[in-house]
């Protein structure tokens, strides 16, 4: 079972720097950020008004807090915002404006390397996250996606303690069969990251090797037949049983490599994806952290807006790890 001590341990000896946009107006981001710090999992950087903020609680003092309107790095992020914007049409008026929300603050800090990542979304919607990112940070190859996974492990009579991750389950909404192959990807490097080894990958469907026929099914194989990562065993079209129960595994797809031992979901849309680990996580009893986003240049991440503390504390560890991971 994935081992969350672990994960702190490994972010704590990395020394990186997260922000969060979120802390002049979430509770739930404050009593983290305080956690966070305590244990020195990462520096975090408020952003926020500092006068409102240590009244509110006095031992944010010690803190580094920066608001967006008065902050001397203001004319830095104004400029560093219209460079990035310019050529889609921005002003630098509406660089001045953009640059006092403190999602593009925060998202220009990380690009500016002045913050290693940038954890939010506790009290915004995945788009609002995504899309400063996009535009500010980018893709980490010209031309590539962003997608995410999410993280689910757990006490499971089904799944007897295995961890998984599931992708895409927060901003693809129907990807082509060469993007579902590059989500994959990008999710098996995510599932090395935090130690999940050897990542084994099934491409999910209605249908297990040909037991059905149509377009959402081709798409699937497609995707299967495209993904290539070295030393990666991966199956598909398979059902859900199919992938992660070895004597279903043997009625179904007798020929897999997988055997029913998949630890990496991949889901043929948002919709699949998301209803999935929702029902995972409200009826299986298992813990959901992410979304954990992918592709990008440098480490921003989402978390869902019913997010636990434990669960802000979680992604910002991990994010500390893409961060290293990013600088490679």
């Amino acid at each position: 079972m994935f081992n969350i001590k672990s994960l702190y341990k490994k972010a704590r000896s990395k020394n990186k720097s997260i922000v969060f946009p979120e802390a002049g107006f979430s509770d739930r981001i404050l009593t983290a950020v305080k956690y966070l710090q305590k244990k020195k999992i990462c520096t975090p950087i408020l952003i926020g008004d500092e006068s409102s903020l240590v009244i509110r609680d006095k031992s944010l003092i010690s803190f580094t807090i920066m608001n967006p309107k008065t902050s001397p790095l203001k004319t830095k992020v104004t400029k560093h915002i219209y460079s990035k914007r310019k050529e889609s049409g921005m002003t630098m008026e509406e660089a001045e404006k953009l640059a006092m929300d403190p999602y593009y603050f925060a998202t220009a800090l990380v690009d500016l390397d002045i913050a290693d990542g940038m954890v939010c979304g506790a009290e915004t919607s995945t788009a609002n996250t995504i899309r400063p990112a996009l535009q500010i940070i980018k893709t980490a190859k010209k031309g590539g996606i962003v997608s995410s996974s999410m993280l689910l492990f757990g006490k499971n009579d089904f799944l007897k303690g295995k961890d998984l991750l599931l992708a895409d389950c927060g901003v693809m909404v129907d990807p082509t069969s060469d993007q579902l192959a590059t989500i994959a990807s990008q999710t098996v490097d995510t599932a090395k990251l935090l130690g999940i080894d050897p990542p084994k990958v099934a491409f999910l469907s209605f249908s297990s090797h040909g037991s059905a026929k149509g377009e959402k099914v081709e798409k699937v194989q497609k995707a299967a037949k495209a993904f290539s990562k070295p030393g990666v065993i991966s199956d598909g079209e398979l059902q859900f049983d199919a992938a992660l129960k070895p004597n279903v595994a043997a009625l179904k797809a007798p020929n897999s490599p997988l055997k029913g031992d998949a630890n990496i979901l991949i889901f043929p849309d948002l919709n699949a994806g998301n209803i999935c680990y929702k029902a995972m996580q409200s009826l299986g009893g298992m813990q959901a952290i992410g979304p954990i986003l992918q592709g990008l240049k440098k480490p921003v991440n989402d978390v869902s807006r019913g997010c636990t503390v434990e669960e802000i504390v979680t992604i910002t560890a991990i994010t500390v790890l893409q961060a290293k991971e990013k600088k490679q």
